[in-house]
């Protein structure tokens, strides 16, 4: 038997040869010619079979009267879909159709003959349609040419053979299954106002998890024998490994959770074989805000005491208080002392994962119940006897979770006059759960009127009322919309198609907010917290989603029209890293064009890089040097559209708790690799040379940008503060010929922070100085962000380095 790192390098080199998915198939493969049709109404029989009838495709019911086309397993007993087209938007159950069209595209077309879905693969004929013995639906020309397969493009499932690449990701609900940029193979929760990786666990690092982030290749594969190997090191195996025979697939369920799934020949049912993580309830987001995942023994959702479900039919929108409590941005005014006001409701054995205000180690239980009490945004506090007291002040309740194995409890802050033990409060406390079966069908989501069935009536004036009152409410609506568009100022922003189409994908995915909303969650812009060239951030709060604290920032430089407003947000759209600033929402009112962030509460890193009473540790500045570079070669190289930043500096680089840098002011420039802007953008002091010579811009702008950053977490202060001994500015030339100097004899000691008195890794000092000069060089001798984030990777604490020379290195 190969062994695993054997096995693995054999992997990989398999890799195009996977992704071409040739079929060698005994048989003449099930195979239709253009032309073909089925029926949603024909649902029972099958669009194709595969040769060995392992694989089905056609149409399966996914609701009320709602079908999806899918291939499955023929002889599941249930059949679970293994790739669907369109997931998430069914069709309706009357009057659908699926057809492999005479140029030889696949399309689906809802009840109203609206074309919901189509493989794009028009061609002058000689196409064909194939169900491959592996479930790979595949499109192919006369040559034999692959057009199009449903390998490429997977749901939630992966089947043997099929790999899982860094182009796509496994999708079920909010969980995604995906690699990461860091080449880690990771499980993510991205709801509606939270993002975060739960698995593997976010307490230990790469190595930690027994991973690698080195190679760069990201695929996985699930085998016949029921072992998944992964590129970062992941190797797992199914408890019926080596079973001769047996149907597999690999899931990510509702539920958070990565699966392999076993098929019982005998009665066609399925049988989980192994799980990524035992425990549902650490799965992050499952329940939603100020929820608890608990097992009895089921999986099951429930509410807070005090607390009830915002939705009885969906557990993920978690719950709301039953009492009144004081909002965040009036609480420090009132006279009344905290403990009148409030009290706490001990859950016992139960936690919430993340969001702590802060963090107190050897602490007595009424200390932490009086730092809680204290701090306006504290909804609660976890604490825990784990030799000496342990407090964690919770700002957001969620991820909760409840087990006999948690050594502590959360206290749940209410008002002093709440009664948690009377009869209402628990009769609705106890009956709000929701149970989660992970087995269980899926909750459509649409209209009913999308997917009623039709009724039968005996009488013609039904419908001839039933008319007149449609065109009777369609009336109304239409003069209502009409006086409102007239009326509003926020209308659709004229302009090109282009912008249209921006305002139209913009406002699906962020929430719009009205000027006033953002007036009243600031304050009246009360609270500023920085400004820059284009515009001022304010702190603000946000009260109908649980008191989420936001960064608003107002722009100023709105002298750009709506069109370009509108194709920038379109990008920012699309734009989702870690080490980037995640944005909630916007506002286009009139002259008010305004965009809200999500809020990282460690302030930015010049407030800790500069200020002269503190020293940041070395430790974090690599960190976050490290995170600022898999950021930008985020935007340059994987972003779905090429994005310049224009405007790094330490002010936009935001810091959590845990010193985890975050890019902020993503408006920058899109577009091809190379621009002429309209206007200088960025900081004096960070901006790269060709800004002054009227030549086209690219991303090494930004190169030079972090090049500069990266010099200033060496030496701790401005590099445009440099003087010399007579106290004349330093001269750019000037600084790069003492960094040639210190690079090439190795000693950097004189270079670094004097303020961390030796503390530092010199190899690390030494390569980002090393960067650093590079960055400076003239453009096309510059590196990469890419390149830039492998050689800090390379010499991260405790690793072997990846790369011994760089080429664009100067020395």
């Amino acid at each position: 038997m190969l062994g695993k790192s054997t096995f693995l390098a054999f992997l990989i080199s398999l890799h195009p040869l996977l992704l071409s998915c040739s079929s060698a198939s005994s048989g003449p493969p099930a195979q239709l010619a253009p032309g073909s049709s089925l029926s949603v109404e024909d649902h029972s029989r099958p669009f194709l079979v595969s040769t060995d009838t392992t694989f089905s495709c056609g149409f399966l019911e996914a609701g009320e009267n709602a079908f999806s086309f899918s291939v499955w397993y023929t002889h599941a007993s249930n059949k679970t879909p293994i790739w669907t087209a369109n997931p998430g938007a069914p069709v309706n159950g009357r009057g659908s159709r699926i057809t492999f069209r005479r140029d030889g595209d696949l399309a689906l077309a809802d009840a109203n003959g609206t074309t919901v879905w189509e493989s794009k693969t028009s061609s002058s004929g000689g196409m064909a349609i194939t169900l491959l013995e592996t479930g790979n639906l595949v499109i192919s020309d006369p040559s034999s040419t692959t057009l199009w397969q449903s390998f490429d493009w997977p749901t939630d499932t992966l089947v043997p053979s099929q790999p899982l690449t860094k182009e796509n990701r496994l999708v079920a609900s909010y969980f995604s299954f995906y690699f990461d940029n860091d080449n880690v193979l990771r499980l993510l929760y991205d709801g509606p106002n939270i993002s975060s990786i739960y698995w593997p666990s976010p307490d230990y690092g790469v190595f930690g998890n027994g991973r690698t982030d080195y190679n760069s290749s990201r695929v996985a594969v699930l085998d016949g024998d029921g072992v998944f190997v992964s590129s970062d090191g992941l190797v797992a195996h199914a408890s019926d490994l080596g079973l001769p025979g047996v149907k597999r697939r690999l899931a990510t369920d509702p539920d958070g959770i990565v699966r392999i799934y076993s098929l019982d020949a005998a009665t066609g049912g399925w049988t989980v074989t192994w799980a990524a993580m035992a425990q549902p309830g650490s799965v992050h987001g499952l329940c939603g805000q100020n929820a608890i995942c608990e097992y009895l023994p089921r999986l099951r959702c429930s509410c807070l005491p005090g607390y009830e479900m915002v939705d009885r039919q969906d557990s993920r929108k978690g719950c709301k208080p039953m009492f009144f409590s004081v909002s965040v941005t009036n609480c420090s005014q009132v006279q009344q002392p905290p403990e009148q006001r409030f009290k706490f409701v001990e859950v016992a054995q139960t936690d919430f994962y993340g969001y702590d205000l802060g963090f107190n180690s050897s602490v007595t239980f009424e200390h932490c119940k009086k730092l809680c009490l204290e701090m306006c945004l504290c909804t609660a506090f976890s604490y825990r006897l784990t030799g000496t007291g342990v407090c964690y002040p919770k700002g957001v309740l969620f991820n909760g979770y409840t087990s006999p194995n948690f050594p502590g409890s959360i206290y749940i802050k209410v008002p002093i006059d709440f009664d948690a033990s009377s009869d209402s409060v628990s009769a609705r406390t106890s009956s709000q759960g929701l149970a989660c079966n992970p087995n269980g069908p899926e909750i459509v989501q649409g209209s009913p009127d999308t997917f009623k069935r039709p009724t039968r009536s005996n009488t013609k004036w039904s419908y001839l009322f039933a008319f007149a009152t449609v065109l009777g409410v369609l009336d109304i609506i239409f003069i209502a919309t009409s006086w409102w568009f007239l009326s509003s100022k926020q209308s659709i922003p004229a302009g090109s198609l282009e912008a249209a189409a921006g305002y139209r994908m913009v406002t699906s995915q962020f929430r719009r907010f009205t000027y006033r909303e953002l007036k009243d969650a600031t304050g009246n812009f009360k609270e500023e917290l920085g400004r820059g060239g284009s515009g001022v951030v304010y702190r603000g709060v946000l009260d109908d989603k649980g008191k989420v604290v936001v960064a608003v920032k107002k722009l100023t430089n709105v002298s750009r029209g709506d069109e370009e407003f509108w194709a920038e947000m379109t990008v920012i759209g699309r734009i989702n890293h870690i080490n980037l600033v995640r944005i909630r929402g916007f506002c286009s009112q009139g002259k008010h064009k305004l965009l809200v962030y999500e809020y990282v509460d460690n302030e930015s890193l010049d407030k800790h890089l500069f200020d002269p009473d503190r020293a940041l540790p070395w430790r974090d500045r690599f960190r976050i040097a490290l995170g600022t570079a898999r950021g930008l070669a985020y935007l340059h190289h994987e972003c779905l559209e090429w994005v310049i930043h224009c405007d790094v500096k330490p002010e936009n680089i935001l810091l959590t708790r845990e010193f985890d840098a975050k890019l902020s002011k993503r408006e920058g420039t899109t577009g091809d690799s190379s621009l002429e802007p309209s206007h200088m953008r960025g900081t004096t002091g960070y901006m790269a040379p060709e800004w002054a010579l009227n030549v086209p811009i690219n991303a090494k702008v930004d190169v030079y940008s972090y090049g500069i950053v990266l010099l200033e977490m060496v030496i701790g202060r401005r590099v445009s503060d440099q003087t010399t001994a007579g106290g004349e500015r330093l001269e750019m030339s000037q600084i790069a010929r003492l960094l040639r100097q210190a690079v090439d004899t190795g000693n950097v000691m004189p270079l670094v922070d004097g303020r961390l008195q030796g503390q530092f890794n010199p190899r690390q000092a030494l390569e980002m100085v090393r960067i650093s000069l590079s960055c400076m060089e003239e453009r096309s001798s510059r590196p990469t962000m890419d390149d830039i984030a492998k050689v800090l990777m390379a010499c991260d604490e405790g690793r072997a380095p990846r790369v011994q020379v760089m080429s664009f290195m100067t020395t």
